[in-house]
């Protein structure tokens, strides 16, 4: 895709455990899934109609650092989704179709109707090699300023905060979970190198993430409890289980179990959950539309606004179950207002038809709920506004 991926097919993140976003090293391995493939087998036979370019796209573009794919297929199409048919485009210039670097420069070429985007570079050095007079290819150094850090499809700092922030539970199964009863000398707030005492089964891991208590999440439309959304507070690390120990009096006493506060995003305290840190993955993000029709609504907007805008996260009332992907791309819907139409004598009520006014990015998936980055928006966005395929 254009050699555009995150890497260019996939922005390689560590979900839920906190760490720092990581791309794998072998991006050659990156997979393309078999109706990409088809649909750049399509493209590249006869490039794209000029009516599917974006209104104002450039002859050229050189890639800069701070690009994205988004960024990027924006600037060519008209639905900057649309990646396969990018990188079906150039394939044939492109060895490895993950990778797009700063300093790359894409030219747009248009004949007979349709337009094809081609990597700008010498024919003559295309193998690594010169031509002499006689057309035979020598080897040649040759320099580049390509920094070694290909583009990502999405900024990864809008997303890698909320990968263990937005946490929601099947089942209010944070209720019965281990807690924390006590801190160092009375503190009410801990912070990272405090001490926690604990009590639950915590024979799972010696790594925790802590949580407040949950609130349900509530379809807009049927009020029918779709998950247990949780504060993600930090993480702590088990130092020593509970114990039981005898009093000189002979009675038994129980010894609660010991953490250190490892990381925190928001103050942790009595009462806060303990649940085992998951097992590292990683996730590839490749944008993409449903492959068929899907329609929901906002469950609540993150954090405690009552309203969102660009580059804010809401809750989707689909999930895995309803064949939400990650990565996949939907559009947002404004209701039409209703009014008087004061034109007619009977003063009759009509109701404006809904607007398309933002698109959203999937970027993490529950069985029943989902989570979605706002790429871009005209008006805010609320609780129980639609959602459908791009």
């Amino acid at each position: 895709m254009l050699g555009l991926s995150l890497r260019a097919a996939g922005i390689c993140l560590l979900s839920a455990t906190g760490a720092a976003p990581t791309v794998w090293a072998q991006t050659a391995s990156l997979p393309i899934t078999d109706q990409q493939r088809a649909t750049a087998e399509r493209v590249a036979q006869a490039g794209v109609a000029l009516s599917e370019l974006a209104p104002n796209a450039p002859d050229s573009h050189t890639v800069k650092r701070g690009d994205t794919l988004w960024d990027i297929s924006k600037l060519f199409l008209s639905d900057p989704w649309r990646w396969p048919e990018l990188w079906g485009m150039n394939r044939e210039q492109i060895n490895n179709p993950h990778l797009i670097y700063p300093g790359q420069t894409l030219m747009l070429v248009k004949m007979d109707g349709r337009a094809q985007l081609q990597m700008a570079q010498q024919r003559a050095g295309a193998q690594g090699g010169e031509a002499d007079q006689s057309g035979k290819l020598s080897p040649r150094v040759r320099s580049s300023d390509f920094d070694g850090n290909a583009i990502t499809a999405i900024p990864l700092n809008l997303i890698e905060p909320f990968l263990n922030d937005a946490v929601v539970f099947d089942t209010d199964e944070l209720a019965s979970a281990p807690r924390i009863v006590a801190t160092p000398e009375g503190r009410v707030l801990l912070s990272r190198g405090d001490l926690a005492y604990a009590r639950g089964d915590l024979s799972q891991a010696t790594d925790y993430r802590v949580f407040r208590n949950t609130r349900p999440l509530l379809d807009p439309s049927t009020q029918e409890v779709l998950g247990f959304e949780a504060p993600y507070l930090g993480t702590a690390e088990l130092k020593q289980g509970e114990q039981s120990t005898e009093l000189p009096d002979g009675k038994a006493v129980i010894v609660p179990a010991t953490l250190v506060i490892k990381a925190v995003r928001q103050e942790i305290g009595v009462g806060d959950r303990l649940s085992p840190v998951p097992q590292r993955s990683f996730t590839r993000y490749v944008p993409h539309s449903p492959s068929a029709p899907i329609s929901g609504q906002i469950v609540s907007i993150y954090g405690d606004g009552l309203n969102a805008g660009q580059n804010q996260i809401v809750a989707l009332n689909r999930g895995r179950r309803d064949g939400i992907e990650r990565g996949h791309v939907l559009a947002l819907w404004q209701s039409g207002r209703s009014m008087v139409d004061s034109t007619s004598d009977k003063r009759e009520v009509i109701r404006l038809p809904d607007e398309r006014h933002g698109v959203l990015f999937v970027f993490q998936v529950y069985e029943r709920v989902s989570y979605a980055l706002i790429i871009s928006v005209r008006a805010p966005v609320r609780a129980g506004d639609r959602f459908s395929q791009p």
